[in-house]
Protein backbone atom coordinates (compact mmCIF):
# COMPACT_ATOMS: atom_id res chain seq x y z
CA UNK A 1 0.00 0.00 0.00
CA UNK A 2 1.25 3.47 -0.84
CA UNK A 3 0.27 6.16 1.64
CA UNK A 4 -0.98 9.35 -0.02
CA UNK A 5 1.43 12.27 -0.37
CA UNK A 6 0.59 15.69 1.05
CA UNK A 7 -0.37 18.48 -1.38
CA UNK A 8 2.18 21.27 -1.75
CA UNK A 9 -0.36 23.71 -0.29
CA UNK A 10 -1.28 21.43 2.62
CA UNK A 11 -1.17 24.08 5.34
CA UNK A 12 -3.33 26.48 3.33
CA UNK A 13 -5.65 23.63 2.33
CA UNK A 14 -6.26 22.46 5.90
CA UNK A 15 -6.71 26.07 7.01
CA UNK A 16 -9.39 26.53 4.35
CA UNK A 17 -11.13 23.30 5.40
CA UNK A 18 -11.20 24.23 9.07
CA UNK A 19 -12.49 27.70 8.24
CA UNK A 20 -15.63 26.10 6.84
CA UNK A 21 -16.58 24.91 10.34
CA UNK A 22 -18.04 21.80 8.72
CA UNK A 23 -16.04 18.97 10.27
CA UNK A 24 -17.93 16.80 12.78
CA UNK A 25 -21.23 18.55 12.07
CA UNK A 26 -24.57 16.80 11.72
CA UNK A 27 -25.76 15.34 8.39
CA UNK A 28 -27.50 17.84 6.11
CA UNK A 29 -30.12 17.17 3.47
CA UNK A 30 -28.32 19.39 0.94
CA UNK A 31 -25.37 16.93 0.87
CA UNK A 32 -27.33 13.73 1.51
CA UNK A 33 -29.51 14.53 -1.50
CA UNK A 34 -26.41 14.52 -3.72
CA UNK A 35 -25.00 11.24 -2.42
CA UNK A 36 -28.39 9.53 -2.70
CA UNK A 37 -28.60 10.77 -6.28
CA UNK A 38 -25.05 9.63 -7.05
CA UNK A 39 -25.72 6.19 -5.60
CA UNK A 40 -28.81 5.77 -7.76
CA UNK A 41 -27.44 7.28 -10.98
CA UNK A 42 -24.24 5.23 -10.95
CA UNK A 43 -25.74 2.07 -9.41
CA UNK A 44 -23.08 1.88 -6.69
CA UNK A 45 -23.54 0.67 -3.10
CA UNK A 46 -21.57 3.57 -1.59
CA UNK A 47 -21.44 7.32 -2.33
CA UNK A 48 -19.72 9.88 -0.12
CA UNK A 49 -18.92 13.54 0.38
CA UNK A 50 -15.51 13.04 1.95
CA UNK A 51 -13.40 15.80 3.52
CA UNK A 52 -9.68 15.19 4.02
CA UNK A 53 -8.44 16.61 7.33
CA UNK A 54 -4.83 16.62 8.60
CA UNK A 55 -4.84 12.98 9.72
CA UNK A 56 -8.24 11.60 8.72
CA UNK A 57 -10.97 11.66 6.13
CA UNK A 58 -14.40 12.54 7.49
CA UNK A 59 -17.69 11.99 5.69
CA UNK A 60 -20.09 14.91 5.61
CA UNK A 61 -22.52 12.65 3.76
CA UNK A 62 -22.34 8.88 3.66
CA UNK A 63 -24.63 6.50 1.79
CA UNK A 64 -23.85 2.80 2.21
CA UNK A 65 -21.24 2.91 5.00
CA UNK A 66 -21.77 2.70 8.75
CA UNK A 67 -18.60 4.62 9.67
CA UNK A 68 -18.18 8.40 9.55
CA UNK A 69 -14.39 8.59 9.13
CA UNK A 70 -11.19 6.64 8.42
CA UNK A 71 -7.52 7.44 8.88
CA UNK A 72 -5.95 9.49 6.11
CA UNK A 73 -3.22 6.97 5.36
CA UNK A 74 -5.76 4.45 4.01
CA UNK A 75 -7.91 7.07 2.31
CA UNK A 76 -8.51 6.86 -1.44
CA UNK A 77 -9.73 10.46 -1.37
CA UNK A 78 -6.39 11.66 0.04
CA UNK A 79 -4.90 10.49 -3.27
CA UNK A 80 -7.70 12.10 -5.26
CA UNK A 81 -7.11 15.62 -3.85
CA UNK A 82 -3.57 15.63 -5.27
CA UNK A 83 -5.02 16.35 -8.71
CA UNK A 84 -7.81 18.43 -10.17
CA UNK A 85 -8.98 15.50 -12.29
CA UNK A 86 -11.25 12.59 -11.37
CA UNK A 87 -9.26 9.75 -9.82
CA UNK A 88 -10.66 6.46 -11.10
CA UNK A 89 -9.49 3.06 -9.84
CA UNK A 90 -11.12 0.32 -11.97
CA UNK A 91 -9.93 -2.52 -9.70
CA UNK A 92 -8.19 -1.62 -6.45
CA UNK A 93 -7.11 -5.23 -5.86
CA UNK A 94 -4.73 -4.98 -8.82
CA UNK A 95 -3.53 -1.41 -8.17
CA UNK A 96 -0.16 -1.18 -6.41
CA UNK A 97 -1.33 1.80 -4.37
CA UNK A 98 -4.32 -0.01 -2.90
CA UNK A 99 -4.13 -3.79 -3.35
CA UNK A 100 -3.23 -4.40 0.32
CA UNK A 101 -5.22 -1.47 1.72
CA UNK A 102 -7.37 -2.69 4.65
CA UNK A 103 -10.45 -1.16 2.97
CA UNK A 104 -9.73 -3.46 0.02
CA UNK A 105 -8.66 -6.63 1.83
CA UNK A 106 -11.38 -6.17 4.47
CA UNK A 107 -14.74 -4.46 4.69
CA UNK A 108 -16.14 -2.77 2.68
CA UNK A 109 -13.90 -4.66 0.16
CA UNK A 110 -13.52 -1.78 -2.27
CA UNK A 111 -12.76 -2.66 -5.86
CA UNK A 112 -13.93 0.35 -7.86
CA UNK A 113 -13.33 3.98 -6.81
CA UNK A 114 -14.03 7.27 -8.58
CA UNK A 115 -13.53 10.56 -6.77
CA UNK A 116 -13.91 14.10 -8.08
CA UNK A 117 -12.04 16.75 -6.05
CA UNK A 118 -14.05 19.46 -4.29
CA UNK A 119 -12.53 22.95 -4.36
CA UNK A 120 -13.05 25.93 -2.07
CA UNK A 121 -11.68 29.45 -1.93
CA UNK A 122 -8.62 29.98 -4.11
CA UNK A 123 -8.64 26.43 -5.42
CA UNK A 124 -7.90 24.29 -2.37
CA UNK A 125 -9.03 20.68 -2.75
CA UNK A 126 -10.66 19.89 0.58
CA UNK A 127 -12.22 16.55 -0.31
CA UNK A 128 -14.18 14.65 -2.94
CA UNK A 129 -17.54 13.49 -4.08
CA UNK A 130 -16.77 9.82 -4.58
CA UNK A 131 -18.29 6.52 -5.67
CA UNK A 132 -17.32 3.08 -4.33
CA UNK A 133 -18.25 -0.37 -5.57
CA UNK A 134 -17.42 -3.91 -4.52
CA UNK A 135 -16.99 -4.99 -8.13
CA UNK A 136 -14.49 -3.77 -10.75
CA UNK A 137 -15.88 -1.32 -13.30
CA UNK A 138 -15.17 1.82 -15.33
CA UNK A 139 -16.86 5.16 -15.98
CA UNK A 140 -17.25 6.27 -19.56
CA UNK A 141 -16.83 9.90 -20.65
CA UNK A 142 -20.50 10.74 -20.14
CA UNK A 143 -20.50 9.24 -16.64
CA UNK A 144 -17.35 11.15 -15.70
CA UNK A 145 -19.02 14.36 -16.89
CA UNK A 146 -22.03 13.55 -14.73
CA UNK A 147 -19.82 12.97 -11.70
CA UNK A 148 -18.18 16.37 -12.26
CA UNK A 149 -21.64 17.98 -12.40
CA UNK A 150 -22.60 16.43 -9.06
CA UNK A 151 -19.27 17.53 -7.57
CA UNK A 152 -19.92 21.09 -8.77
CA UNK A 153 -23.24 21.00 -6.95
CA UNK A 154 -21.46 19.87 -3.78
CA UNK A 155 -18.93 22.69 -4.21
CA UNK A 156 -21.76 25.22 -4.41
CA UNK A 157 -23.21 23.90 -1.17
CA UNK A 158 -19.79 24.14 0.48
CA UNK A 159 -19.39 27.69 -0.87
CA UNK A 160 -22.66 28.61 0.84
CA UNK A 161 -21.17 27.38 4.13
CA UNK A 162 -17.98 29.33 3.44
CA UNK A 163 -19.93 32.56 3.01
CA UNK A 164 -21.27 32.03 6.52
CA UNK A 165 -17.67 31.92 7.86
CA UNK A 166 -16.06 34.83 5.99
CA UNK A 167 -16.48 38.57 6.56
CA UNK A 168 -17.72 39.95 3.25
CA UNK A 169 -15.88 43.30 3.45
CA UNK A 170 -12.41 42.25 4.60
CA UNK A 171 -12.42 38.58 3.53
CA UNK A 172 -11.07 37.70 6.96
CA UNK A 173 -12.76 35.03 9.04
CA UNK A 174 -15.87 36.31 10.77
CA UNK A 175 -16.64 35.45 14.40
CA UNK A 176 -18.01 32.02 13.49
CA UNK A 177 -15.11 31.18 11.19
CA UNK A 178 -12.47 32.47 13.61
CA UNK A 179 -13.83 30.45 16.51
CA UNK A 180 -13.81 27.29 14.42
CA UNK A 181 -10.20 27.81 13.31
CA UNK A 182 -9.07 28.81 16.78
CA UNK A 183 -10.63 25.73 18.39
CA UNK A 184 -8.56 23.47 16.10
CA UNK A 185 -5.39 25.53 16.59
CA UNK A 186 -5.61 25.70 20.38
CA UNK A 187 -6.31 21.98 20.57
CA UNK A 188 -3.05 21.44 18.69
CA UNK A 189 -1.18 23.87 20.98
CA UNK A 190 -2.51 22.04 24.04
CA UNK A 191 -1.39 18.64 22.72
CA UNK A 192 2.07 19.92 21.80
CA UNK A 193 2.54 22.18 24.82
CA UNK A 194 3.09 25.13 22.47
CA UNK A 195 2.38 28.75 23.46
CA UNK A 196 -0.14 31.04 21.82
CA UNK A 197 -1.28 34.62 22.32
CA UNK A 198 -4.50 36.38 21.40
CA UNK A 199 -4.59 40.03 20.36
CA UNK A 200 -7.97 41.79 20.51
CA UNK A 201 -8.11 45.08 18.56
CA UNK A 202 -10.66 47.90 18.70
CA UNK A 203 -10.23 50.83 16.31
CA UNK A 204 -10.13 54.17 18.14
CA UNK A 205 -12.42 57.01 17.07
CA UNK A 206 -13.82 54.92 14.24
CA UNK A 207 -17.30 56.44 14.63
CA UNK A 208 -15.81 59.85 13.86
CA UNK A 209 -14.49 58.54 10.52
CA UNK A 210 -17.96 57.32 9.60
CA UNK A 211 -19.65 60.51 10.77
CA UNK A 212 -17.19 62.86 9.05
CA UNK A 213 -16.33 61.05 5.83
CA UNK A 214 -19.23 58.63 5.37
CA UNK A 215 -19.64 54.88 5.66
CA UNK A 216 -17.83 54.14 2.40
CA UNK A 217 -14.69 55.74 3.82
CA UNK A 218 -15.25 53.87 7.07
CA UNK A 219 -15.31 50.63 5.10
CA UNK A 220 -12.03 51.62 3.44
CA UNK A 221 -10.48 52.21 6.86
CA UNK A 222 -11.59 48.76 8.04
CA UNK A 223 -10.22 47.19 4.87
CA UNK A 224 -6.92 49.03 5.27
CA UNK A 225 -6.52 47.77 8.84
CA UNK A 226 -7.33 44.22 7.72
CA UNK A 227 -4.71 44.46 4.96
CA UNK A 228 -2.10 45.71 7.44
CA UNK A 229 -2.86 42.76 9.74
CA UNK A 230 -2.40 40.36 6.83
CA UNK A 231 0.90 42.02 5.90
CA UNK A 232 2.34 41.86 9.41
CA UNK A 233 1.15 38.46 10.60
CA UNK A 234 2.38 35.06 9.46
CA UNK A 235 0.39 32.60 7.36
CA UNK A 236 0.05 30.28 10.35
CA UNK A 237 -1.59 33.01 12.48
CA UNK A 238 -5.38 33.26 12.50
CA UNK A 239 -7.01 36.66 11.89
CA UNK A 240 -10.67 37.51 12.25
CA UNK A 241 -13.10 40.40 12.25
CA UNK A 242 -15.44 40.04 15.19
CA UNK A 243 -17.85 42.63 13.81
CA UNK A 244 -17.94 46.43 13.63
CA UNK A 245 -14.45 47.78 14.29
CA UNK A 246 -13.18 44.82 16.34
CA UNK A 247 -10.49 42.45 15.05
CA UNK A 248 -8.60 39.54 16.61
CA UNK A 249 -5.39 37.69 15.85
CA UNK A 250 -4.36 34.34 17.34
CA UNK A 251 -0.56 34.10 17.25
CA UNK A 252 0.46 30.46 17.30
CA UNK A 253 3.76 29.54 18.95
CA UNK A 254 4.10 33.09 20.29
CA UNK A 255 4.79 34.21 23.83
CA UNK A 256 4.48 37.73 25.29
CA UNK A 257 7.78 38.94 23.81
CA UNK A 258 6.90 37.65 20.34
CA UNK A 259 3.45 39.26 20.42
CA UNK A 260 5.00 42.56 21.53
CA UNK A 261 7.25 42.38 18.47
CA UNK A 262 4.17 41.81 16.29
CA UNK A 263 2.53 44.93 17.74
CA UNK A 264 5.68 46.94 17.00
CA UNK A 265 5.65 45.79 13.36
CA UNK A 266 1.93 46.53 13.17
CA UNK A 267 2.49 50.09 14.39
CA UNK A 268 5.19 50.63 11.75
CA UNK A 269 3.02 49.25 8.93
CA UNK A 270 -0.02 51.22 10.10
CA UNK A 271 2.04 54.42 10.20
CA UNK A 272 2.87 53.88 6.52
CA UNK A 273 -0.81 53.31 5.72
CA UNK A 274 -1.78 56.46 7.65
CA UNK A 275 0.81 58.49 5.75
CA UNK A 276 -1.00 57.64 2.52
CA UNK A 277 -4.18 59.16 3.98
CA UNK A 278 -2.42 62.57 3.91
CA UNK A 279 -3.79 63.71 7.24
CA UNK A 280 -7.50 63.36 6.48
CA UNK A 281 -7.79 61.03 9.48
CA UNK A 282 -5.69 58.46 11.34
CA UNK A 283 -6.39 54.78 11.82
CA UNK A 284 -5.43 53.89 15.37
CA UNK A 285 -6.35 51.11 17.77
CA UNK A 286 -6.41 49.83 21.31
CA UNK A 287 -5.27 46.25 21.85
CA UNK A 288 -5.61 43.69 24.60
CA UNK A 289 -3.18 40.78 24.75
CA UNK A 290 -3.75 37.49 26.55
CA UNK A 291 -1.45 34.48 26.62
CA UNK A 292 -3.20 31.17 26.15
CA UNK A 293 -3.46 29.16 29.38
CA UNK A 294 -4.87 25.66 28.72
CA UNK A 295 -5.85 25.29 32.37
CA UNK A 296 -7.97 28.46 32.30
CA UNK A 297 -8.97 28.93 28.66
CA UNK A 298 -11.01 25.77 28.15
CA UNK A 299 -12.90 27.44 25.28
CA UNK A 300 -12.09 30.02 22.63
CA UNK A 301 -14.93 32.15 24.00
CA UNK A 302 -13.21 32.41 27.37
CA UNK A 303 -9.92 33.40 25.72
CA UNK A 304 -11.75 36.03 23.65
CA UNK A 305 -13.53 37.38 26.74
CA UNK A 306 -10.24 37.78 28.61
CA UNK A 307 -8.57 39.54 25.66
CA UNK A 308 -11.62 41.76 25.19
CA UNK A 309 -11.45 42.73 28.86
CA UNK A 310 -7.74 43.51 28.57
CA UNK A 311 -8.40 45.69 25.53
CA UNK A 312 -11.08 47.75 27.26
CA UNK A 313 -8.89 48.14 30.33
CA UNK A 314 -6.21 49.67 28.11
CA UNK A 315 -8.75 51.91 26.40
CA UNK A 316 -10.01 53.21 29.75
CA UNK A 317 -6.44 53.78 30.99
CA UNK A 318 -5.64 55.78 27.83
CA UNK A 319 -8.68 58.01 28.38
CA UNK A 320 -7.62 58.77 31.93
CA UNK A 321 -4.05 59.56 30.86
Amino acid sequence: MLAPAKPTNEQERVHALHALNILDTQPEERFDRLTRLAKRLFDVPIALVSLVDSNRQWFKSCQGLATTETSRDVSFCAHAILSDQILMIPDASSDERFHDNPLVTGEPRIRFYAGCPLKVGDGNNVGTLCLLDTRPRMLDAEERSLLRDLASMAEREIAALQLASIDELTQLSNRRGFQALAEHALSMCKRMGAPASLLFFDLDRFKAINDTFGHAEGDRALLTFAQVLRKVLREMDIIGRMGGDEFVALLLGSNAAASDAVITRLDEALAQANARLQGRYTIDYSVGRIEYDPAHHDTVKRLLADADGAMYARKRAARRA
